[in-house]
């Protein structure tokens, strides 16, 4: 049987109402993301908890040691999961994420958080460069409008846009009711 982790990526407060830097539907995605969670954590599978900081002066949003660069209260950790915190959209990018999940011996990963874009597209795509078997719970993420060139692009079109292009060799893009299924089968 394989070992699925579940890799939650930069869930932090920046992202929620009151935040430096909120996103659409972040509220919606953490509820997803609490679920798969809790399935998780009842299953007895591994978690890992991803969260950013970001070292240049002055940090937009998630700057070190402050309150909107911890993890949201939704998605905490507990006991012992580990919290691996990354200076870059790749979560493996100089972190030890890849000797935590070859230590639980995992071969697939479900990865949710935030945002679509940007660090979960990132994270994907090197999971999967490196072998991972991958999933994305795409209702367990969320991103923001974005602008180019004059042409301002709604959120809704930049998650469905970066799901697609993961969709075409990456991994599995489905609903969180679905990975909870699969999760229990």
């Amino acid at each position: 049987m394989t070992n699925t982790a579940l890799l939650i990526v930069d869930l932090q407060n920046d992202y929620f109402s009151g935040g430096k830097f909120p996103l659409v539907g972040i509220d919606a995605a953490a509820q997803n993301a609490a679920r798969l969670l809790a399935a998780f954590r009842a299953a007895g599978r591994p978690v890992i908890h991803i969260r950013h900081e970001i070292l240049r002066e002055p940090a937009p949003f998630f700057a070190p040691g402050s309150a909107g660069a911890t993890i949201h209260q939704v998605v905490a950790p507990k006991g012992d999961e580990p919290v691996i915190t990354k200076n870059f959209p790749n979560s493996f990018r100089e972190t030890d994420l890849q000797a935590k999940l070859q230590a639980l011996d995992v071969s697939d990963l479900l990865i949710i958080g935030a945002m679509s874009h940007f660090c979960i597209d990132a994270t994907t795509r090197a999971a999967a460069d490196l072998g991972y078997r991958c999933s994305v719970a795409h209702d367990a993420c969320a991103t923001r409008d974005l602008e180019f060139d004059g042409v301002k692009v709604p959120a809704a079109q930049v998650h469905a846009g970066f799901m697609a292009a993961l969709a075409m060799g990456y991994g599995a893009i489905l609903p969180s009711d679905q990975a909870l299924a699969g999760l229990s089968g």
